[in-house]
């Protein structure tokens, strides 16, 4: 028969244990610091592809701006800047001239209700747009009221602005209007 016997002060100490921990920590540990320098270098990547746009966006807003420059100088010449006033004074007349009074008078009369009637229009085209300033006069308030909610709830009338309501003293003139109303509005004539 054998008998183990031990004759060390401090009896074997097995670190099996400990380094399969270590090993296996330093593999997680490796895993992780591969993981995250891929981390890392995808986002630098990604980074660099960002300053390379913006550096070529910034050149072209540059060369637009240039370009931008150079026609402004080029407008603002004697010669081109009294060209581009005649063309504007020349569309004005234009636009004026191709007003359709036609079609405003009859987008009015589908409007128009009974015991209105219409004393004066005064057309002008302002920013690109026909601008109306539109006395009528009125039976009463209530076709008053009919007469401005038709002009608002219209599609070719826009932006209803009264300037002034005066009731009209009965007996002053041979009109049958209680209510004379000064107002603007934009006329689209689509």
């Amino acid at each position: 028969m054998r008998v183990r016997l031990n004759l060390a002060t401090k009896p074997l100490e097995s670190h099996r244990r400990f380094l399969l921990g270590a090993g296996f920590s330093a593999f997680v540990a490796a895993i992780v610091f591969v993981a995250l320098g891929w981390h890392v270098y995808t986002v630098r990547e990604a980074a660099a592809e960002d300053r390379a746009r913006k550096e070529k966006i910034s050149r072209e807003y540059a060369r637009y701006q240039e370009e931008g420059n150079d026609l402004k100088r080029f407008f603002e010449q004697k010669d081109i800047k009294g060209l581009k006033e005649r063309a504007a004074f020349i569309n004005g007349i234009i636009a004026v001239r191709s007003f359709n009074w036609t079609q405003m008078f009859m987008d009015l009369e589908h409007i128009l209700p009974g015991g209105a009637r219409i004393i004066n229009i005064e057309p002008k085209q302002v920013s690109g747009q026909v601008e109306l300033n539109l006395t009528f006069g009125a039976a009463d308030d209530e076709v008053k009221l009919k007469f401005l909610r038709a002009l608002e709830t219209s599609k070719q009338f826009s932006d209803v602005q009264i300037h002034s309501d005066v009731k009209v003293i009965p007996g002053a003139g041979a009109s049958t209007d209680a209510k004379v109303v000064h107002l603007s509005t934009f006329y689209s004539g689509a």
